[in-house]
């Protein structure tokens, strides 16, 4: 395979501090080699080796690739409605997460594919390179395993939500659906999934129920990950920190127990999803605090038909700064090393020798546009793999 090196970089964001200025590595005047779809040497253009083929980044930012590790892409239908009705003084409840599973249990494989592939699609236009998806709109043994299985035509990073809501039909026995999810389902999902994942919620499962389904899907191999403290307070965050989880997503309402536990150095991610707040009009995570206590944050689009229909971590990246108290740095750490970190990949989300040649061009002379320049397609040009995608 040919090397290529990417050239006259005005501003490189590598996210190791060893390798340049700040937490962000930044290299100024850089070059990137890239071969056999890894990264294979950065630093100052004036120093490059020699490559096969040069592209001139003309000045240009180039970043990691963002690493969106919380969406839900496998649905069907369309919750237009809902949102009109949100917007016109509704409050969010998660009740509309009915509509889709009815519509997805009716949708056919090819629809829910093409759904999936559009998003993706639509997400690598605008810079992710890694993606996580979920179940959780099928709710029966076979619409979960369906749905995982679509889901691992586009990503590797696949999650097992059944425990997602109670669906219609154990309406009068939760008790029931939480054996259907930690003992028929789950025999058929797992096999699809590398994550177990559950809304640990009022209205959906409480932490006994969360305890259960994250610990039978351990036995199974999944690592947990858990949908916490969105709605209000909750042993969320406290379940999650105690079951060794990857992340908890969210983490909206905390305590200080919740806090300090996110800190505590376990390795559970905070995950933080501000299109969800943006679309639902509900109070933004406070990162800020997060952050000054240790805490390792992650960024990402919560994408889904329901509460956050945005595939943009450039959006969310200007949302983070201008209502979560991040800066420009932190949330570009967030949405790229702090997305890896949540998906525990050390190979996503730096740019240093040995790191998978995911990265972005952006037609801006640094990161901060991101955030400066709101609402603006930044993203010039995407490489997955050492491959020019997008």
């Amino acid at each position: 395979m040919p090397t290529t090196v990417i050239t006259n970089i005005g501003s490189l964001v590598t996210n190791d501090p060893s390798l340049g200025a700040g937490p962000l590595g930044l290299v100024a005047d850089a070059a990137v080699v890239m071969e056999d779809g890894r990264i294979a040497w950065v630093g100052p253009a004036g120093r490059a080796p020699a490559a096969d083929e040069t592209f001139d980044a003309g000045g240009r930012a180039v970043l990691p690739g963002f690493v969106d590790s919380h969406s839900h892409l496998v649905f069907g239908g369309d919750r237009t409605q809902e949102f009109n009705a949100r917007m016109s003084g509704t409050p969010y409840t998660a009740g509309g997460i009915r509509t889709t599973v009815a519509a997805t249990r009716a949708a056919s494989d090819e629809e829910l594919d093409a759904n999936v592939a559009r998003y993706v699609a639509e997400a690598r236009r605008q810079g992710t390179t890694t993606i996580e998806t979920k179940s959780g709109y099928g709710l029966t043994p076979e619409d979960e395993a369906r749905s995982l299985r679509i889901a691992g035509r586009h990503t590797s990073e696949t999650t097992y939500l059944g425990a997602h809501i109670v669906p219609p039909e154990y309406t009068d026995d939760p008790a029931g659906y939480v054996d259907l999810v930690t003992g028929p389902m789950l025999d058929a999902c797992a096999p699809h999934a590398r994550w177990v994942d559950v809304f640990c919620e009022k209205g959906a499962f409480d932490g006994d129920q969360a305890r259960a389904i994250l610990t039978a899907g351990a036995r199974r191999g999944l690592v947990p990950r858990v949908h916490a403290n969105q709605l209000g307070p909750g042993p969320g965050v406290q379940l999650a920190v105690e079951l060794g989880a990857a992340s908890a997503d969210h983490c909206t309402h905390l305590t200080d127990a919740d806090v300090d536990a996110l800190a505590s150095g376990t390795g559970t991610v905070a995950t933080l999803l501000p299109g969800a707040e943006f679309s639902t009009r509900a109070t933004y995570p406070d990162a800020r605090r997060l952050i000054d206590a240790g805490a390792v944050v992650a960024l990402s689009t919560d994408c889904n038909p329901g509460s956050s229909f945005t595939s943009s971590m450039p959006f969310c990246i200007a949302v983070a700064v201008r209502d979560m108290r991040m800066t420009p740095d932190e949330a570009v750490a967030a949405a790229t090393l702090g997305g890896a970190r949540a998906l525990r990949r050390d190979d996503v989300g730096h740019l240093t020798p040995g790191a998978r040649a995911d990265l972005m061009l952006l037609d801006a002379p640094s990161h901060v546009h991101l955030a400066y320049r709101p609402g603006v397609p930044l993203v010039s040009r995407v490489w997955q793999g050492g491959i020019q995608v997008a």
